[in-house]
């Protein structure tokens, strides 16, 4: 039991390590602050927010982003219709973007500046579908704003969009209305305190769920998720 647990470790550490390789900051000074990421073999420029909590990026994204560059053969983006909620940054939205998905990008409107600064900046010239920026607030004007007849997704992606907010109905509403029976949903977490745990709980009796990666190191879990085709009965 003690070797599978320093295995388990040792595995944890070399994942986390290379994930947060990706990450560089610029060697000097320049007149705007940015910090770089290496993903799709493409360097990446990201300007945070510092005024807006939704505009500082967290490691859920690069650990989502590693996934996707590292299994393009099992999730080929190419062609395939993404929408990202709490794009943040950009980051998530950018790496999709350039390995070939036509995305839409959502956030809440006093981020959608800098997420759209983002966004261009590092995709220009450089991806087959120009992303798409948009508000959404979650649980709010759904089927006028993301028609279920018009709006279907092969996948949803979500970076630690789950944390102690007062949104977590709203935000499983809105999982539920842009998944169709065929949308994966690509979602990393980090877990902090107890909402987190309660959520995974309720997201499981619409959902099934898979976990792809789990970094205690990062405290960060990775999932993907179908939604059921019938609700578990009670016991």
């Amino acid at each position: 039991m003690d070797q599978e647990n320093n295995e388990g470790e040792a595995a944890d550490a070399e994942l986390a390590a290379a994930i947060m390789k990706r990450h560089f900051r610029p060697s000097l000074i320049r007149t705007e602050a940015w910090e770089g990421f290496m993903f799709a073999d493409i360097e990446i420029k990201i300007k945070e927010s510092t005024d807006c909590y939704g505009a500082v990026l967290w490691p859920s994204a690069m650990v989502l982003c590693h996934f996707l560059d590292t299994h393009r053969e099992e999730f080929d983006l190419v062609d395939k219709n993404i929408i990202e909620l709490g794009a943040g940054t950009g980051l998530v939205t950018i790496v999709t973007s350039i390995l070939g998905a036509r995305v839409t990008s959502t956030d809440l409107p006093d981020v959608l500046g800098n997420l759209r600064h983002n966004v261009m900046r590092n995709t220009r010239g450089r991806c087959r579908h120009e992303p798409r920026i948009t508000e959404l607030s979650w649980g709010k004007e759904l089927e006028e704003n993301f028609p279920r007849a018009t709006c279907r997704y092969d996948y949803i992606m979500a970076a630690d969009v789950v944390y102690s907010h007062p949104y977590l109905q709203e935000l499983m509403e809105t999982f539920m209305h842009l998944s169709s029976e065929n949308t994966v949903i690509l979602w990393a977490m980090r877990f902090r305190l107890d909402p987190e745990n309660r959520f995974v709980d309720a997201f499981k009796k619409h959902f099934d769920l898979k976990e792809l990666y789990d970094l205690p190191s990062l405290r960060i879990k990775l999932y993907s998720a179908r939604k059921r085709t019938h609700t578990p009965t009670q016991h």
